[in-house]
């Protein structure tokens, strides 16, 4: 990955439109702008591969991305989507291997940088937890309705 430029307040516009962020005050919004750090992947590159250990989570800025989990089609990502977030909360091994489909812009925050915060701004991991509980929820909602043996759970929100 190689930095971009993206301003701070392009970052806060694009943090706000994310829905894992929606509950976060401008403040908070702009104290998570400036831990993050933008890049730039090509076509191609992995950005997630499942068992490998996560460390980072991803907001994509611009292009798209493919989420596959033991060979089936999750998710298909595009700008404002997110990924890699529950890396934040247990540093533990990736869930899904995530593609680029295209040159992608991202903005990417470290799981040192989130405990940074978190520490800064307990409000902000607590307004996280409740999204990520809604995500789950909807996720579970998705595989109760979806046949047995379909080979493509559909679009998921990663």
């Amino acid at each position: 990955m190689s930095p971009v430029g993206i301003r701070k307040g392009q970052r806060v516009e694009l943090l706000r439109g994310v829905e894992l962020f929606s509950g976060c005050s401008k403040t908070e919004l702009e104290r998570i702008a400036s831990l993050t750090t933008d890049h730039h992947v090509k076509a191609g590159q992995v950005l997630t591969q499942t068992g490998e250990p996560g460390l980072e989570f991803f907001v994509i800025v611009e292009g798209g991305a493919t989420a596959t989990r033991k060979g089936v089609q999750i998710a298909t990502l595009g700008p404002g989507s997110f990924f890699g977030e529950l890396a934040l909360l247990d540093g533990g091994a990736r869930t899904a291997t995530v593609v680029a489909n295209t040159d992608m812009k991202l903005l990417v925050l470290s799981r040192r940088e989130f405990q940074s915060l978190h520490h800064a701004a307990p409000p902000v991991a607590g307004k996280m937890l409740v999204e990520l509980g809604a995500r789950l929820r909807r996720a579970d909602d998705m595989l109760d309705a979806a046949p047995i043996g379909d080979s493509k759970i559909g679009a998921w929100s990663l």
